[in-house]
């Protein structure tokens, strides 16, 4: 009886079922309605089903166009759906910041106009702003949003922006903290206590950075593991802010822990994989030591690098640190995975919108069908970083296969075209003005080209050059100059003063020995003018031709031209003049350069400096008198004026006899052709962030005529380094050693533009 009453009233419901005779849309502008007809799920013959109605209208909702819909059955069969679309977004204004702020502001509001308008939307973009400002130190900032009418569908939004209030902290505190002081945190840490001139360039304002502050104690936690503490425990920082002067104060709870040294140190690898007795020399952590988790990661990096060179480029050094609480031991293994061997598939350039391909090829040293070498990569962005072509280089490795990747060199073109003077002072030179046209990377060829003026207290010079580093995109080199020099000699009171003016040019070809090693030769030929002031008395000579050829060879694998860590750096050459001309004469010039970073086995960025410098003058038929050696000043020995240092020799007329100059002095100049100068200095850091070190330094030179010891001199002191925003600068304060009674002595000398 019960299943006969059902099926009757099944029969009867389907009789009654209405049948879809038409769809309708009413009140759409983004969507067809060819679309819409495919998203309602139901078309003309279906029976209407009130759900799958209700499902079309939320697939509608969902699109984020409209604002409201309904469905009317206009008469039997015929549907109907009416929409009400949101307006769209035809302006948007910020209001209450400035100009700098709204550009940037704009970038991430994350509305633009053209967009459909949505309340959630902008509701996200009020707390984008708020955070932004957030993270700036500004507290308090309330952002809203009003919109206003321009048509029936667009709409003006504005954003009413109250940037609040900046939070500075006053003072942290470090509760439990022992062994450790606040200046060991601080140089890690995002939220740092105000310093004593917050307003000034350099200096710690004390601005809260509350986007920071909940991985500042990781940071602290990660100074601790550089100094052994491997248990120490850092809690969340608390913040107590005052909102009625707006600032506030950090507390951080402490538990310090044992100081661990290192126990046994040992690498596990596949057999036969890498040669481990090499391996482990090249690293810094021994046992004994007090464990540092920095150097850990530098063995760490010096592990995957050794291996990778092999060609396993994805090469993985897990360290495992076994922990002896009780006898405050760490036992450091190594385990190498190193995966497969892989090989170079192809090499694309990225990002060169000026500078020509082959260009950036030539100083990439891997190419396709080469093992993956991780030294190359590293060489390859290092040299392509020193060609002074791009702001940025990054090389990105995409694997393609198990034993292929593709190498993809990214750059960021750089502006190599420069205008540019400016005013320095040297204590020898006096005020220098220079003006410099410049363009290191002419029409993306990688040649160069500039002209140079330079004009100082004893010097003028000007200068026009062209030089092709890589000519054909080959080992070779070519390049050119020409320039006019006027040099003011010998102002001191045991020589003649002079002044020589110097018009020629020079050409050279060059070849690279690998990456490191070059070599040169120089053809160079000058016309030499003099002029004398006591001419009256005599003139040795008023113009002179030199023609020389000058071979040299160059080494240099240092770190960096401004502040060299690490590395050595070696120049040699020979001139030779008498290639026709006057003067006849062989000099060499060797120069050598040594730096070593103790950061890594000390735990301090302290360098070592020794630099040499030997020179040798032959006279070979005649020197000109200004080609004569001479000692003293920054470049030679600290302590002494600049050139006044040097043996010397009577000028004589042509009967042999000595000339007596106007205030009846017997008349003289330097006949140095014999010089060695040894330099040892030991650099340490002295504010760290504002890039500033104070080194000492030792000069000891010896100049002469034929021999070394006719002049002894040595100067010692102290140098304050900076790289500043316009480039290095030194301020050296040295003290004479060895000195002589007639010495002009120089206490304190100062440089712009030097590498220290």
């Amino acid at each position: 009886m019960n299943r006969l009453l059902i099926l009757m009233i099944l029969i009867v419901s389907f009789l009654q079922a209405t049948v879809v005779k038409s769809l309708k849309f009413d009140g759409m502008i983004h969507l067809s309605e060819e679309v819409a007809s495919e998203m309602v799920g139901i078309k003309e013959g279906d029976l209407v089903d009130i759900e799958i109605i209700d499902e079309a209208v939320k697939v509608f909702y969902k699109q984020g166009y409209f604002e409201d819909i309904w469905v009317e059955e206009i008469s039997k069969g015929e549907i109907v759906f009416y929409f009400k679309e949101k307006p769209t977004v035809a302006k948007i204004e910020l209001e209450g910041i400035g100009k700098n702020d709204k550009e940037k502001v704009l970038n991430f509001l994350g509305i633009k106009k053209g967009e459909v308008y949505d309340t959630q939307k902008a509701a996200l973009s009020e707390l984008r702003v708020n955070k932004f400002y957030e993270a700036q130190g500004y507290f308090d900032t309330v952002v809203e949003h009003v919109t206003e009418n321009l048509s029936e569908n667009s709409i003006k939004i504005t954003f009413l922006i109250n940037r609040g209030e900046k939070v500075f902290i006053k003072s942290i505190e470090m509760c439990g903290v022992e062994n450790l002081e606040y200046s060991d945190f601080e140089p890690k840490i995002a939220n740092k206590r105000a310093e004593i001139l917050p307003w000034m360039w350099g200096f710690n304002d004390g601005k809260l950075k509350l986007s920071d502050l909940p991985h500042d104690s990781l940071r602290i936690k990660d100074t601790y593991m550089e100094h052994g503490y491997l248990d120490a425990e850092i809690s969340e920082p608390f913040l107590k802010t005052y909102m009625d002067n707006y600032e506030a104060t950090l507390t951080y709870s402490v538990d310090e822990g044992k100081q661990y040294k290192i126990g046994l140190v040992d690498i596990k690898m596949p057999k036969g994989l890498i040669e481990l007795d090499g391996l482990k020399k090249e690293m810094v952590l021994q046992s004994g030591d007090v464990f540092d988790v920095n150097l850990l990661r530098s063995d760490i990096k010096r592990v995957e690098t050794a291996v990778a060179d092999l060609g396993y480029a994805y090469v993985r050094v897990v360290p495992d640190i076994n922990k002896k609480t009780k006898d405050a031991i760490a036992d450091i293994y190594l385990r190498i995975i190193p995966g497969d061997k892989v090989y170079i598939n192809d090499v694309r350039i990225s990002g060169n919108s000026r500078t020509i391909d082959r260009v950036i090829r030539r100083d990439v040293f891997l190419a396709s069908g080469d093992l993956y070498n991780r030294t190359d990569l590293r060489d390859t962005k290092g040299a392509l970083d020193r060609s002074s072509y791009f702001d940025r280089v990054n090389i990105v490795e995409e694997r393609v296969s198990r034993d292929k990747i593709d190498l993809v060199v990214e750059v960021t073109e750089s502006s190599t075209g420069n205008i540019g003077g400016g005013i320095g002072y040297g204590s020898s030179d006096g005020v220098i003005f220079n003006f410099n046209l410049s363009d290191s990377n002419i029409f993306g060829s990688g040649m160069t080209a500039s002209a140079d003026v330079e004009r100082s207290d004893i010097e003028l010079d000007g200068r026009i050059s062209l030089q092709n580093s890589r000519i054909f995109d080959s080992i070779y080199s070519v390049g050119g100059s020409v320039y006019r020099r006027q040099n003011d000699y010998n102002t001191d009171t045991i020589t003649t003063e002079y002044d020589a003016t110097t018009t020629g040019f020079s050409v050279n070809v060059g070849r690279r020995f690998g990456r490191l090693w070059g070599a040169s030769l120089w053809y160079l030929l000058e016309d030499k003018e003099y002029d004398y002031f006591d001419d009256d008395k005599y003139n040795l000579y008023p113009s002179i031709v030199k023609s020389s050829i000058a071979p040299s060879i160059r080494y240099n694998n240092t770190d960096s031209y401004q502040l060299a860590r690490k590395g050595i750096s070696f120049n040699s050459s020979i001139e030779y003049a008498g290639i026709g001309g006057d003067a006849e004469f062989i000099e060499s010039v060797s120069k050598l350069n040594f730096y070593h970073s103790f950061r890594d086995s000390l735990n301090y960025d302290l360098i070592f400096r020794y630099k040499s410098q030997f020179y040798y003058l032959l006279d070979n038929g005649f020197i000109p008198i200004d080609d004569y050696l001479t000692m003293g000043g920054v470049s030679t020995v600290r302590g002494y004026h600049s050139g006044s240092i040097g043996p010397t020799a009577n000028y004589l007329d042509s009967n042999g006899n000595t000339i007596l100059g106007s205030d009846g002095r017997q008349l003289s100049y330097y006949v140095g052709n014999a010089m060695l100068v040894n330099t040892i200095e030991a650099s340490f850091p002295l504010i760290e962030r504002f890039k500033m070190r104070v080194a000492v330094f030792l000069d000891y030179g010896m100049i002469g005529k034929d021999s070394l010891s006719d002049e002894i001199r040595a100067g010692t002191g102290a140098v304050f380094e900076w790289i500043s925003p316009v480039g290095p600068i030194s301020l050296i304060f040295a003290k004479p050693l060895l000195e002589k009674e007639y010495d002009r002595t120089a206490n304190f000398e100062f440089t712009m533009g030097r590498g220290f």
